[in-house]
């Protein structure tokens, strides 16, 4: 509280909860404790960095006055958070039933004369609040059925993961089988060619040995077409024990 008679002001300093680039304000209140009608002042040091309302004005008589300062944005923090400004309240009784208009600079002059009471304060900055947390520390008992769950997901995450595995090894296995039954039928498909047109050329064969054995006593056939039809018989049987 300050030691001055016509108004005491709270607190004795501003503080400012300091953050770049941001408003910041705080308050000071004035109580009157007398029973004049007192006149104020507020200056300050640094007037393009700050902003007081009202910075004039008349606190009557048994009663308060709020007085909001505000500090404008700032790019860079000072120096180990140290502030070098300052502010000056000056109180002085006015007439009986004065209000802000008739407050005069010539009212604050005490070359004039006048009783003026000054109080310096300084500006201070503090860290700013932190916010709550959003998580809350809850009990063991609390804190069980969320273990439980948790265990009950790790353990439906596992299960999945196999019958995932399962399902795909399944799929593996399937597709596999579905690949062999294929080469089986086509390997089939041509043994059964391979062997029809083996009994073709059998029959082709037997016909030929039949004509060949008619035409000897009229003259017979080419030996080289005899050699030709048994050399295709052997290639096919070769292809046949093959497949």
């Amino acid at each position: 509280m300050s030691s001055a008679e016509l108004l005491h002001i709270q607190p004795q300093e501003l503080q400012f909860p300091f953050e770049l680039r941001k408003q910041i304000s705080c308050s000071l209140q004035l109580s009157n404790k007398t029973d004049n009608y007192v006149a104020f002042k507020v200056k300050t040091t640094n007037p393009k960095k700050y902003c007081v309302r009202p910075n004039t004005g008349v606190v009557m008589p048994r009663s308060t006055c709020d007085v909001i300062v505000t500090m404008q944005a700032q790019k860079e923090a000072p120096p180990d958070m140290q502030c070098k400004d300052k502010f000056l309240l000056q109180s002085v009784v006015a007439s009986p039933g004065a209000t802000t208009k008739d407050i005069t600079p010539e009212m604050f002059n005490k070359e004039s004369g006048h009783d003026v009471e000054e109080c310096k304060l300084r500006v201070v900055y503090v860290a700013p609040p932190q916010p709550p947390s959003p998580v809350r520390e809850g009990s063991d008992e609390d804190s069980s059925p969320r273990a439980s769950v948790s265990e009950n997901g790790h353990s439906n995450a596992l299960e999945f993961n196999v019958a995932s595995k399962a399902f795909n090894e399944r799929g593996e296995h399937q597709d596999t089988s579905f690949e062999a039954r294929t080469h089986i039928s086509k390997v089939t498909e041509e043994r059964n060619y391979a062997i029809e047109q083996n009994k073709r050329l059998q029959q082709e064969l037997e016909l030929l040995r039949r004509q060949v054995g008619s035409r000897r006593s009229g003259g017979g056939i080419p030996f080289m077409y005899v050699v030709l039809v048994g050399i295709i018989g052997i290639i096919l049987g070769f292809l046949l024990k093959r497949t």
